[in-house]
Formats: structure tokens, sequence, C-alpha cells
């Protein structure tokens, strides 16, 4: 019976599902205020924004989408994240009707995409640099207040929140993809995946895959938690000890890990009935090398990062001074855990530190005036009383607790009795709220605190609940070498308390710099620490010169308990980027995460930017680390403070139908139905564009993967291809496997005419063909006109019919669903028989049947020339598939054996076997070289041409006069009459 009941409460709770993707919960970035963060000048009806923590949104009876799939799939490359997240939304009424998603995400992390598909519909979004004006002197915040402020936080997590208008019967897919760089902490990274959909979903899935160069030492998936303390509900082992959650399933070797979490609905509702599953947490650590170390340093595509984690050794004493909050606010929760904390760090402090308190309110009060103690039993004993006799009351004076803080421990360092050169030492300063007594102007108490620092040591803020000016304090710890942290109103601060001491309580080294080969670097991020503490990481990227040599010299200095000490190495360059490329090939990682260093460089350098506008006093170098960190967030199309997203919404009309867009208006002609493709003219090309909105239910997309960052360089590294493709004016380059040749032709063809590239529909069902358009010639140029790709399609028959249409512009794809794709944003989408990846404006990669692979190529012009138009390159990434029947211009030459000779009457003209030559080779060849191609012969010469969008150059075999006789039968016989055409290659011999 107990079975029954679950069962039936399952049942209601899948049916009436609420609509959200995510709980409302929310903070907002740390590095701004939210006048500058909150999206406030963005379009409300067309892009994302944050929301406020308190705002709930109230249930009505009126039944909202259903989410039916939610996917969210991290890649950690050494330490780097790229996590994107899918979910599909399904309206089953006939009514339009709004679905909102939203999402939490790391407050450290930035959004690199974001996509909605609608109805079929594809609606990209654009990151551009905040148009409104920026504030002056530093970025000072105005004293203007706004109910969402970022002091109403959720600790380190935000929302991401989007509200579409879902046609009915339709469905809706939301892409969003992020990025982040983990710190280490405690001995060990965190990755937190928020799994909040509010409501039982019939497709979850998490999977978080792990590629580290070195031994992963440590992994545990931790029970789900709820907000930032572990979750009472936790599943248990045998022993006790609670285990990952239901249906976790971890794969591993010594350096890679991929962990799976994948409830079903009965184990969903066990977690939870309204959907609040939590954060699934991965903790994982590396093997690293022992004090006398140099690091990690890992080399990709022109670009270095170096990890830096020393163990076993010595610690540093420490002098430190609490400066802790006991005004009226106080009172209660907040105290209680203060000094529950407090007591804990009592017993931790070590024989050689040094220590005091100050409390503040409207007065301020010092436990050991004007020393710093010792650690011994008696004033440990002492101090507990302290703490225990604090009684919260009365106003908020930051600026006197700071004050006397410093004065503290500035007095203690320069006093003459001892000397504190090999310690470290700090304030640990924590408050509730804003200033109210004594200096409560925001530049006042930052300008106090930096002259009463000095520069002779750290400040280190925290800040409790939602009433505390967090943009003082983070501006206060960062121009004082310290950092901010935030513990949330509901959360258990003792235990954040403690952890954040646990941080910075075991320093190990001090003022490190960490120094390379000046001519090898440029561009690096920051070099200069002031403390290294047991269990966390320094890290530091950079870019290399052009002129970098194979060796890079690494020099690290610091200061440790006991001397200065000094690492240097000499570093392989080469080595470590081979190292680096055989680690991703052997995790099958994808071209998705290839260039993860260079990412890595842009997020940091895009942190050191926000940091350096943060701390910046004169309004010409905040206004330098301003354009430097918005021309980055561009350059990597990271969703920053100092830029915005606009996405475009569609828009419903009032049968319920998607509106179209201008630029839907002018996409191209629909194709005609397969079973009359073959016997239409070109006249038959002109019937009206097929429309995106259908009436009958759509198809679900069976899978949509990553949909990778739009302004990813790192993807546009050229992937190793076969040289065979069609490209520029065109020209062909074709790479015979089988001669270890590279030949190369071109077609010199008339505006209008559609050539064929492959054709093999007998057998995988693949035609490929492309359009010509015209363009005048140079001045001076031999040639009438230029003929560029305008168009390419791609028709697979197999199992069923599908095709994609390709433009500089725009990607339509027709596989049961239609859906119109944009080549200005990376987009990646997976069928039954076809995948699709587009990166933003550089190239799609289409695998159909996954194995056989065709990349296109986007070539743009921002200001063209009169001869110049936007093309397309066509390139054959892998044949694997195509039958031995392929033919076209380029499909004849895949598994073709072709011979490099010599005209008759030359010494070495005995057979094809005994001057077959590879390419590359120091030949040596007689004046008139030829190719046997069957039992025809081309002469060629020899020329160099360029691929990949001029990135690589290749030495190939040229045969003139439209590769007459090189190819099968004429150049006319490739012409066909209309894009969808799959005809056959009818000529089966030569006709020269």
């Amino acid at each position: 019976m107990s079975h029954l009941k679950m069962l039936l409460t399952v049942l209601v709770l899948y049916l009436c599902a609420v609509f959200q993707c995510q709980s409302e919960d929310t903070e907002l970035s740390e590095d701004v205020d939210f006048d500058e963060y909150a999206f406030a000048d963005i379009d409300p009806n067309a892009a994302p924004r944050r929301i406020a923590r308190q705002v709930k949104t109230l249930l009505t009876k009126e039944i909202k989408p259903h989410i039916q799939e939610l996917s969210v799939q991290t890649t950690i490359i050494s330490r780097y994240a790229f996590t994107a997240v899918s979910c599909s939304m399904l309206n089953r009424h006939s009514a339009a009707t709004q679905g909102v998603f939203q999402f939490h995400i790391p407050t450290a992390a930035y959004i690199s995409n974001f996509t909605m598909i609608v109805g079929g519909r594809v609606f990209p979004s654009q990151v551009k640099a905040k148009e409104k004006k920026m504030k002056k002197g530093g970025g000072e915040n105005s004293g203007k207040k706004n109910k969402n402020t970022p002091e109403q936080s959720e600790g380190e997590m935000e929302v991401f929140r989007m509200e579409v208008t879902i046609p009915g019967r339709n469905r809706a897919v939301f892409l969003l993809t992020y990025e982040e760089l983990l710190q280490r902490r405690l001995g060990h990274y965190e990755h937190v995946t928020s799994v909040r959909p509010m409501q039982l979903v019939s497709r979850l899935s998490v999977g978080v895959t792990v590629v580290e160069h070195s031994r992963i030492t440590y992994l545990e998936v931790l029970p789900l938690r709820n907000g930032k303390t572990p979750s009472s509900k936790g599943n248990v082992k045998a022993d006790g000890k609670a285990g990952p959650p239901a249906s976790t399933v971890v794969r591993q070797n010594d350096t890679f890990c991929k962990i799976t979490f994948t409830p079903n609905i009965a184990q969903q509702a066990k977690i939870a009935t309204n959907g609040m599953l939590g954060e699934f947490v991965v903790h994982y650590d590396v093997e690293r090398e022992t004090g006398t170390g140099i690091g990690d340093i890992q080399v990709l595509d022109g670009h270095f990062v170096h990890y830096f984690a020393p163990k076993d050794l010595p610690v540093v004493p420490k002098n430190v001074v609490f400066v802790i909050d006991t005004s009226a606010s106080m009172v209660g929760t907040k105290i209680r855990q203060t000094k529950e904390a407090l007591f804990t760090i009592m017993r931790e402090l070590r024989p050689n530190d040094h220590f005091n308190f100050v409390t503040f309110s409207n007065r301020i009060r010092v436990w050991q005036p004007g020393k710093l103690v010792p650690v011994t039993p008696n004033n440990i004993r002492d101090a507990k009383k302290f703490i225990y006799m604090i009684s919260p009351t009365g106003g908020t004076d930051i600026n006197g607790g700071i004050q006397a803080g410093s004065a503290l421990l500035s007095d203690y360092l320069s006093s003459k009795e001892e000397s504190h050169h090999n310690s470290v030492s700090l304030i640990i300063f924590l408050t509730d709220g804003r200033p109210t007594v004594g200096a409560v102007q925001s530049p006042v108490i930052i300008g106090n605190t930096k002259t009463a620092v000095q520069e002779k040591f750290c400040l280190f803020t925290i800040g409790m609940g939602d009433d505390v000016d967090y943009r003082l304090l983070e501006r206060m710890s960062l121009e004082n070498c310290g950092t901010m942290r935030r513990i949330p109103e509901d959360a258990d601060a003792s235990v954040m308390l403690k952890g954040f001491y646990d941080e910075i309580g075991t320093p190990l080294l001090s003022d490190i710099r960490v120094e390379y080969s000046e001519d090898a670097v440029e561009y690096i991020t920051q070099n200069l620490f002031t403390n290294y503490f047991n269990g966390s990481e320094l890290i530091v990227a950079g870019k290399l010169t052009n002129h970098s040599p194979d060796s890079l010299h690494v020099q690290v200095t610091a200061s440790n308990s006991e001397r200065s000490i000094v690492l240097e190495k000499d570093v392989s360059i080469h080595e470590r980027e081979q190292e680096t490329e055989r680690r991703l090939a052997e995790a099958e990682v994808g071209a998705n995460v290839n260039g993860y260093v260079e990412r890595l460089w842009g997020y940091l350098s895009v942190k050191d930017g926000l940091k350096g506008r943060l701390r910046s006093q004169m309004s010409a170098e905040w206004e330098n680390y301003t354009q430097h960190a918005t021309n980055l967030s561009l350059t990597y199309n990271f969703l920053t403070p100092l830029t915005q997203m606009i996405v475009e919404k569609p828009q419903v009309l009032a049968n319920g139908s998607l509106a179209q867009t201008q630029k839907e208006a002018e996409a191209t002609e629909a194709p005609p139905p397969a079973e009359s493709s073959n016997q239409l003219s070109k006249d038959d090309n002109s019937q009206t564009p097929q429309s995106l909105h259908r009436n009958q239910h759509p198809k679900s997309i069976s899978a949509v993967s990553k949909a990778t960052s739009g302004g990813s360089k790192f993807t546009k590294k050229p992937v190793t291809l076969s040289k065979t493709s069609a490209d520029g004016d065109p020209h062909f380059v074709v790479e015979v496997p089988q001669s270890k040749l590279t030949v190369c032709f071109n077609i010199n063809g008339e505006p209008g005419h559609i050539l064929r590239l492959v054709t093999d529909h007998k057998h995988s069902g693949v035609t490929v063909n492309g359009a010509l358009i015209g363009a005048p010639a140079p001045a001076g140029s031999h040639k009438e006109q230029r003929t560029y790709f305008k168009t390419i399609t791609i028709v697979a028959d197999k199992p069923h019919r599908s095709y994609i249409e390709v433009t500089p512009q725009k990607v339509i794809l027709d596989d049961r669903d239609r859906m119109i794709l944009p080549s200005s944003s990376s987009i990646s989408i997976e069928t039954a028989n076809l995948g699709l990846v587009i990166v933003a404006n550089t190239n799609l990669t289409v695998t159909i049947l996954g194995t056989i692979q065709f990349v296109i190529l986007f070539h743009k012009y921002k200001n063209p020339a009169p001869y110049q138009r936007d093309h397309l390159g066509f390139y054959i990434a892998n044949s694997k598939g195509l039958s031995k029947d392929t033919h076209g211009l380029l499909g004849q030459f895949l598994y073709e054996d072709i011979g490099l000779t010599q005209l008759p009457g030359n010494f070495s003209t005995a057979g094809k076997n005994s001057t077959q030559e590879t390419l590359g080779e120091n030949i040596s060849l007689p004046s008139c070289p030829a190719l046997k191609v069957k039992d025809r012969t081309v002469t060629v010469i020899k020329k160099s041409r360029r691929i990949y969008s001029g990135k690589q150059t290749v030495d190939c075999w040229f045969a003139r006069n439209n590769a007459a006789k090189l190819i099968d039968g004429q150049y006319s016989d490739y012409v066909v009459s209309h894009l969808f055409d799959t005809g056959d290659w009818a000529n089966g011999a030569n006709t020269h």
C-alpha cells in the first residue's frame, strides 16, 4: 500500500509540475554594485536579468510549461570548467503561455553564451559593451540605494533568468554555457552544479568530467547540499558515512574521471517533492611536487598557465588581530555563531602565533591594549572569557574598528624588542552592517584604512547577512592584499567562518614573485602574491611571444619561516605543449575545450582588470582598467559587469503562432520535396519559403550539446583536417591518400552555376552542392571576374531525408524539424543522424551518421573591397563512410591512385612506381612533370596554396584549364540544375 501511495504522489507531482527550471534565489556579482551589473540598461523585454533573492513567484492554478529534459554537463580541463546547460520545456496546451528558465551559476563564473530555440526557431544572444556612462573617479558608489542590491546575496551562487512566450503545442529549448576557474581551498577543488528544476523532470542528468595532467589523488562526490550547508537528507552508506546521491556513477583512472547523476522521477521525489534537489558537489585534488618543485606548467596555442602549490613546507608564524562587529544588529544567531567559530579558532592557533581582539559598535574595545599576546594556555583561556562576555549593543563604527586593529598590529610590528621578518601579519574583520557611527562615507573609510595599513599587513573582510556594504568590504580587502568573503543570512556562519579561517590560518610563504624569461612571455596575469596559504594554489597565465625560445626560464622567489628561497627551472615549451595535447587527445574531450589555456588566460585577465578597476584611485587609471577588461570580455564573449547580453525574443501573434522576424523574411528559398527533387528545374526554386511554424506537434531534438561561447577563439584553431577542399575563387585542393600527393586546380565557373562537389547518393546517401556568386576582378587581374561559393547544401537521404543549407549568414537545418541557425552564434545540435557545431562567424562542422565529417568556413568582410564577397569554403574532414563509388569534383579523388611522372622522352619514364614521389621531399624533376590519372596524362606545375583562411600553406601539383583531363569528363558535367539535385555521376568514361 505504501508503494502505491508513493507512485500516486509521484504521478500527481509529475503532472502538476511547476514550470520553472530553477529556483528564484540569487546573488549579484561582487565585482560591482547593482547599478552597474543588474542589466538595468538592457531592454527588459529582451534580455536576461538578475532577480532579488527575496522576490518569490506565487504559484497560480494556471498550468505552466512542463520541463521534459534538464541536462547540465561540465568538462573540467586542468581546473578550468566549461559547463553547458540544456533545458527543454513543452507547452502541452493549445494557447501560448509564459515559460521561465532560470539557473543558479557560481558567482565567479562568466556566462559565455545563451541561445533559445522556440517553436523550432533559434533566438541567439549577443554580448556587447555596456553603453551607459560609467562612473568616474574609481567607480565609487554614489550612495544611491536599490532594494535589489548586491548585499542581498546567497553566498557564491547567482541566478540567470529568462522569460519567454511559448506558442501552444510547442517546445522551447534553452542553452546556457558558462566558464570558471576552480580555486583550490583547504586542499581540494570544489565544483558545484545547481540542481533545482522546481519540478520533477522526466530526463534529468548531471555530468562532470575531470581531465588533469597530474594524477588525481582525491575524489569525492558529496551528498546533495542545500544552500551552503550539508544536507541532512544525504544518502548514508553502511558505515554510517554520508555518500553520493542515488543514481551517481563514477568512472575513474589516474588522470581522468567521469561522474554522472541521473535520478529518475521516483529518486527525485525521495530527495525533494518540489524539485529543489540542491547542489551536486564534487571535490578532487591532484598530486603535486614537494616544497622545492616549480609547479605545473601547461602550454597550448601560444599561451601558458602555471599552477604553483608547493607542499611540505614549514608553517610561517602569524600575527593576527580579530576585529569583530558587536553592534545591536549582531544580537541573536549572528553573535552566537560568531562566538562558536572564534572558540574553535582559538584551539587552532599555533604556539608561535600572536593575536588580539578588537570589538566595535558605537565604542571600541581592545582585549589586550597596546600589544599582541603569544599563544599560551592562560592567554587562550582569557581570550575565551572575553569572547563569551561579548554583548551586542549600539551602532556600527567600521572606521574606528579598523583604525584600532591597524594601530595594534602596526605598533607590534615596529616594536624594537623582537624581529618579525619571518612572520605573516593580518587582520580578520567581520561585520553584518553598514557604517552608522564615526566616518560613514566609503571613500573616507577606504582612504583611512589604506593609510593605517601602509602595506605592512593584509586585511581580510567578512560580511554577514543582507545589510552589508559588500562593495566597501571588497575594496578594503583588495587594496590591502586580502580577500572578502560573504556569509548568507540563513547560512551556518560558524561553519563558514571556521572554513574561511582554515584557508588563511596556515601561511607557508610570503612575498612570492613568479617571473619568466622576459623575451618569451607577455601579458602575464598577476604574478606578485603577498602570501601563499596551505591548501590553496597560485595561478599565473600569459601569452608566449612569437619569438619565444624553446626553453622557458621560470623563477619563483619567496620567504618562508626560516629564510628567503629561490626556485628556478628551465622548461621546454615544445615538450610541455606536446604533453598538454597528448592528455587532451587521450581524454577525448572534443574540440570545444581544446583552447582552454587561452580561455583561462582571458578569464584571469578579466578578473585582474576588474580588481584593478576597483582599486584604482585615479580616473585615467580606472578608465584604462575598464577598457582593458571590456575588450577582453568581448573577445571571449564573457558576460561580465562591463558587458550586457542582448537576446532577441519571439513574438507570438494573436492566433498563437510565432511572428516572422525580418531576418527570416529574407530566408532563402525552400528545397523541393524529396520525391521530385531530380526533376525540378531552376524555376521550381521560386516557391514560397517554408514556414518555421508547424501546426502539428513538433518532434523533439534528440540531444542538444554544448553551445560554446560566441567569441570563443579557442575553437578557431584549424582542426587537423584533410587538405581536400574547395575555397576562395574557388581554388580546389585534393590530397590523394593512395599516392601521398597533393593536387590543385581552379574552376572558373559562371555566377549562378551550381557545382557538384561530392555525390554518394546510392550508398551513404550524401550529396554536396555549391552555388557560385560573381564579383568583379581586382584591378590588373588577368581574370574578368571572380566567383565564390555563396551557398552550400548537404543532403543526407539515409536513414531519412535531411538537408543542411549554408550561407555566410545562416545555417538551415531540416531534419524532421526545420531550424534557422545564425552563423554569428555558437550553437551545437545533435539529431538522430546529423550533428552540427557552429563556431560563431568562423566555421560549421557537419557530422553525418557519426563518421562522415565536413567543415564549412565562413568568410566575412567588415569593409569588403569591390572584388570581395562574403563566401564559404568547403573541407572534407573525414571521408570514412563515403563509398568507393563517391564522385563529384572533390569526391572522385578520395579513393583515386594518382602517380607523378614525366612526359615521354625523359630518362625516368620507365614506370609509374619508379618515378612516384612524396610531395614535400627534396626531389629532382625535369621541366615537364605530369600526373597519371587512370589512362590520362596531365601536365602540371608546382604551386603553393593557402588554406584554412590563410593559416596553412600547402605545396601542390597544379593542373590548368579547369582541371581538363584531371577530372572525369568536363567541367560542365559537374554543373547541376539546383542546390538539392542528388543525381548520380552519369559519365562512366572520360571524353577526352
